[in-house]
């Protein structure tokens, strides 16, 4: 997280009332939760593009439906850190530097494969997310732990879908 986090002396004056610490704290969370997502994004975007096989037409929709959700949920979370009072370090680059998941293939991959990265992807972002919520709890920041909640939701929602995909 050592990119994303954003000191509380960098933060701008609000009239929020978190304590400036707090609000700290939350925009390094938050920052490193957007270069999560970013990535996820740019990764199932990956498998639905070269993804192969007998299931390469399902699959090529599913991806892109499970990657549509994504960049409205980067706008929560970098519009929460804007609230406060931080700045919101969103580019790929920062993304590609501060992501905590896996490098995706770069091969042609087999439905089985993708459907299992994609999954494997998916789940530890939304747990990081759920790590989150509770973090924001602890903080009294529940505004935060609410936004996240509803995204950790509809996360939750895809990794049902695509694990669906891995059962025989």
């Amino acid at each position: 997280m050592s990119g994303t986090t954003t000191p509380s002396a960098q933060l701008r004056p609000t009239l929020n009332g978190l304590p400036e610490e707090t609000r700290g704290e939350m925009v390094g969370l938050l920052n490193q939760l957007l270069a999560d997502i970013s990535d996820l994004h740019s990764q199932i975007k990956q498998a639905h593009w070269n993804v192969r096989g007998i299931h390469f037409q399902p699959l090529h929709e599913l991806f892109d439906e499970v990657a549509a959700v994504l960049p409205p949920f980067g706008d929560d979370v970098a519009e929460r850190v804007r609230e406060l009072g931080g700045v919101a370090m969103g580019t790929a680059r920062l993304a590609a530097e501060n992501s905590r998941l896996p490098e995706f293939s770069h091969d042609l991959i087999n439905g089985e494969d993708a459907v299992k990265a994609v999954a494997e992807r998916l789940a530890q972002v939304a747990n990081a997310i759920r790590d989150g919520i509770d973090s924001a709890s602890g903080a009294g920041d529940e505004i935060t732990a609410d936004r996240l909640t509803e995204i950790t939701r509809e996360l939750d929602t895809k990794l049902y879908f695509i694990e669906s995909h891995m059962e025989a």
